[in-house]
């Protein structure tokens, strides 16, 4: 999008703080707003008071727990996430820290590049979001840092809710075919959600943060609004023919999301990495057979994902009641490899944590060893792994996309491997079939 993606996108910002202004908003004080600077501010109460604490107990039983605070570039980071599902003692923790990475956007006829994070005002776009964006959930008040209008720095803007996710299970048990007598266990399972909505340009990005009562994450980010009218050009021949006849092309694009995620397993930023590939071997006249290896990731690593490959994070302090290590597999989501740029031509980084790495490409901070991902991956020991998640999506528009846009979803899943001894869902009627209970003949 050219400049006036950005002017267009202070003017609506303007018109929103008008309108407060003269509705008279009043929200909670959280920290302080000032003058932009290179590290990202926040506004977030240190100890985690009630405005910046999400809790749900989700049906089945489990309990999600987490802080929150917005920082001004990065926009909103989860802090503490914990986990806790019927039969634990205690909350699991799983992640020290969330947060986006970076958005960056380059676009095909090579006319422009953004970093939507550190230079185009992510943060500062949060909108206000309608009660009915948010059913029969919470609007929590943010305090945006370095707010366009430092007088009315408070915004409506973090929906906690639940909602639906159809089965969370289903076993039949007994007899079979029409008329048996077969008792069904099933739950219809509710997710905890948690997101905001961010203006950048004509864009409106909605981050969403899921989490299910198994213990999976999903995390995603949502491309909605509207296509720029600066960017159609029918003479480069990259765009698509938007209205009528082959007049008008729309520029097609990148959106290149990543995710850093900061893992606590257990308490402990000392997590392990392990990589596995499995690989299938074909005899004639046999049965195929597949077998996994799994490799240790004790260094930082660039990784490509493969059709039979993936990878975990493994807690070195806790274990489940079965004696075995917790862990959370990665599940990355369908991606369009990005190739025009380093940092983009990787699906997964696991660097040593370093609090000046803190965005996938132009991060702020001097004091990191590069401006991207890429230059920190250098063989350093992996003593305190940070997992920087890339997906990406080639957006060539269609008519569909008038206007508004249908929110286009890009992301992926952390899946829970060995959290607990069994599905942690388990209704009491099953809870004593782990493991081999096979009856002996």
């Amino acid at each position: 999008m050219p400049d006036s993606r950005l002017r267009r996108a202070r003017a609506r910002v303007a018109a929103a703080i008008g309108a407060s202004a003269l509705l008279g908003t009043v929200a909670i004080a959280a920290g302080p707003v000032g003058s932009a600077q290179a590290a990202p501010r926040t506004a977030a109460a240190a100890d985690c008071s009630a405005p910046y604490r999400i809790e749900q107990k989700l049906d089945g039983g489990t309990t999600w727990r987490m802080c929150w605070h917005y920082e001004s570039k990065a926009g909103l980071v989860l802090d503490d996430v914990s986990y806790q599902p019927k039969g634990e003692s205690a909350p699991i923790k799983v992640l020290t820290s969330a947060k986006l990475g970076q958005i960056h956007v380059p676009y095909d006829d090579g006319s422009n590049e953004y970093d939507d994070l550190t230079g185009q005002n992510f943060a500062q776009g949060l909108q206000q979001l309608d009660p009915a964006e948010c059913p029969g959930g919470t609007i929590k008040t943010v305090r945006v840092p370095d707010a366009w209008d430092p007088d009315h720095p408070n915004v409506k803007g973090l929906c906690a809710t639940t909602r639906a996710r159809g089965h969370a299970y289903r076993m039949g048990e007994g007899g079979f075919g029409a008329g048996s007598e077969n008792k069904v266990y099933q739950l219809q399972g509710k997710d905890l959600l948690v997101y905001t909505v961010n203006q950048v340009g004509w864009y409106e990005y909605i981050t969403e943060w899921r989490f299910a009562g198994d213990g999976t994450m999903t995390m995603q980010v949502g491309a909605t609004g509207t296509l720029s009218p600066m960017d159609y050009d029918a003479g480069d021949g990259r765009g698509w023919p938007i209205g009528k006849g082959a007049k008008d092309y729309a520029t097609s694009h990148a959106h290149n999301v990543f995710w850093r995620l900061n893992f606590g397993l257990d308490g402990s930023p000392k997590s392990k990495v392990e990589q596995y590939d499995s690989k299938t071997t074909a005899t004639s006249g046999r049965i195929p057979k597949t077998k996994t290896t799994r490799t240790k990731v004790t260094k930082e690593l660039a990784g490509d994902a493969a059709a039979a490959r993936w990878w975990r994070v493994v807690s070195t302090a806790g274990k489940n009641k079965d004696g075995h290590p917790r862990s959370y597999e990665i599940v990355p989501g369908h991606t369009t490899k990005y190739q025009g740029r380093s940092f983009t031509k990787h699906d997964v980084y696991f660097t040593d944590y370093n609090k000046c790495e803190q965005f996938a490409s132009d991060n702020l901070r001097s004091c990191a060893a590069g401006k991207s991902v890429d230059k920190w991956v250098n063989g350093q020991t992996l003593k305190h792994p940070i997992v920087w998640v890339n997906i990406g999506f080639h957006h060539i528009a269609r008519d569909e996309d008038q206007e508004p846009m249908p929110v286009h979803w890009q992301g992926f899943q952390l899946s829970p491997r060995d959290v607990t001894a069994m599905n942690p869902l388990t209704p009491p009627a099953l809870s004593g079939h782990n493991g081999h209970t096979e009856e002996e003949r």
